[in-house]
């Protein structure tokens, strides 16, 4: 058997459609060759493909198809929303198309028809994409209320420029309101109903977002996310993650980062400067936030009640 003719450079290292391959050049014969893996009516693949960014994988998938867009989990994944990882395997494309567009069948991805206006949709690095917060609005679909708020602070938050190269939120929460008012009967509109009212801007991840939920259910006050402390001079010091400036507490939610040599050295000091301005530190990791969050809410309890807080006041 005849070895085959190389593809071009571009579609040996990616997943490409048989359309843009024509265009390239490369004939229907060796479209047809065995040596590559079929990946549905008009995908072809050269090498496995799970390695690859998800934008690379997920492409294809919105060319071959009319008027589709990432969406639900697979558009935030793309967008960096944190939401827990799809486990199909093969995995599985999240995509939208508009009420009345015809049905698709295909392998590898599920197909979602609703109501859906231009607006909603964006571009992400050339591919289509629905909008931070109609992605928002979809997952509320099939996450839990508490996981659609780790999703909408992150939405919200105001992001650091020097870490991330933008100065402005993915969305306001005026716009994850729009998205409830204007897709009222959608499913899984009950939930963002409810997730909404306890989203909040400040929270830098995750773990701040469920801190600060186990903290509220378990019926502590709510803290303040990100505030700076500011002291008797009005001279601004480090912003605690979730602070009481009223009863002078500030909470630190420790990441893996905090193992780092250089970290550590930073973490005392900030210890230090706690001390130094009469501010109570309370300092919470990951094995705090197991079991709903009972030791983490305990330290904080502690805390509150050794500076004053009683509960009813």
């Amino acid at each position: 058997m005849k070895t085959a003719r190389p593809l071009p450079d571009d579609f040996q290292r990616r997943p490409f459609t048989v359309v843009e391959a024509a265009e390239a050049g490369v004939s229907p014969k060796r479209l047809r060759h065995h040596s590559l893996a079929a990946l549905g009516r008009g995908i072809r693949c050269l090498a496995p493909t799970l390695g690859l960014p998800l934008s690379v994988r997920v492409r294809p998938f919105i060319e071959v198809n009319e008027r589709c867009a990432a969406s639900h989990l697979t558009a935030a994944e793309l967008g960096s929303l944190p939401v827990r990882q799809q486990k199909e395997a093969p995995p599985m494309y999240h995509l939208i198309r508009p009420e009345g567009a015809a049905h698709l069948n295909r392998p590898h991805v599920i197909v979602h028809r609703m109501k859906l206006y231009d607006d909603e949709i964006t571009l992400l690095d050339g591919i289509p994409i629905t909008t931070p917060e109609r992605t928002w609005l979809d997952l509320a679909e099939m996450l839990t209320v508490e996981e659609l708020v780790v999703a909408g602070d992150s939405c919200v938050r105001m992001p650091r420029p020097e870490f991330e190269g933008r100065d402005v939120p993915l969305c306001t929460l005026a716009d994850l309101q729009r998205m409830i008012d204007r897709h009222k009967g959608k499913r899984g509109i009950r939930k963002a109903r409810a997730a909404i009212t306890l989203i909040r801007v400040g929270s830098d991840s995750p773990q701040e977002s469920l801190l600060r939920l186990a903290v509220v259910r378990a019926g502590l006050p709510e803290p303040e996310l990100n505030v700076p402390i500011t002291d008797d001079r009005g001279t601004r010091h480090h912003e605690p993650d979730l602070s009481y400036r009223k009863y002078r507490i500030g909470i630190e939610y420790e990441g893996e980062h905090h193992s780092d040599e250089g970290q550590i050295v930073r973490d005392i000091a900030r210890s230090e400067k706690y001390t130094a301005l009469g501010w109570t530190e309370v300092r919470i990791s990951k094995r705090h936030m197991d079991h709903d969050a009972k030791a983490a809410v305990a330290k904080v309890r502690a805390a509150l009640v050794q500076s004053g807080w009683r509960p009813g006041r």
